[in-house]
């Protein structure tokens, strides 16, 4: 098992999968809209992305999209991307390509720090608490957090 190891009787995941299933999360934040995408390895949340919605840059998703893929690619230099693909209403795929890109970068490397948190295993609930115990000092970036909390308390197990 290169790459993947066992904590507290649940099996950790390393590496990425090239692609992970995915839920839309949308919420509302002082009248901006807000995106989370979050992927799931075995339904449980592995990784977020998340930020402003904002139709300018290219997040545009019908309403009717609550979950997809995000598949992880490397491009021809070497550098990695991750793309969003949904199917639509027609069975066709659509493709949002370069989440990382689409973000505030303060945002994505927060999301970063979250999704490695999930990553190894860390309690949807602690999780919960964790980002709404960051102190934040700009009031975007707390809208931002209380997203991401409201996003990952409808992971948290009814037993928690």
């Amino acid at each position: 098992m290169e790459n993947n190891t066992v904590q507290e009787g649940k099996h950790v995941v390393e590496v990425r999968p090239e692609t992970l299933e995915c839920d839309v999360v949308r919420f509302q934040n002082n009248k901006e809209k807000w995106v989370a995408f979050i992927g799931l390895l075995d339904g449980h949340p592995y990784e977020i992305f998340t930020g402003l919605q904002d139709d300018e840059e290219g997040i545009v998703l019908p309403k009717s999209v609550e979950n997809g893929k995000i598949i992880k690619c490397v491009n021809a230099d070497g550098t990695k991307r991750y793309d969003f693909q949904f199917e639509n209403k027609r069975g066709y795929k659509t493709t949002v390509e370069g989440l990382s890109e689409k973000f505030n970068p303060e945002y994505w490397n927060y999301a970063k720090l979250i999704s490695g948190v999930l990553r190894y295993g860390m309690p949807i609930a602690h999780v919960v608490k964790l980002v709404s115990s960051m102190e934040m000092n700009t009031d975007s970036i707390n809208n931002w957090a209380a997203g991401v909390e409201r996003a990952l308390k409808k992971y948290i197990p009814q037993e928690e």
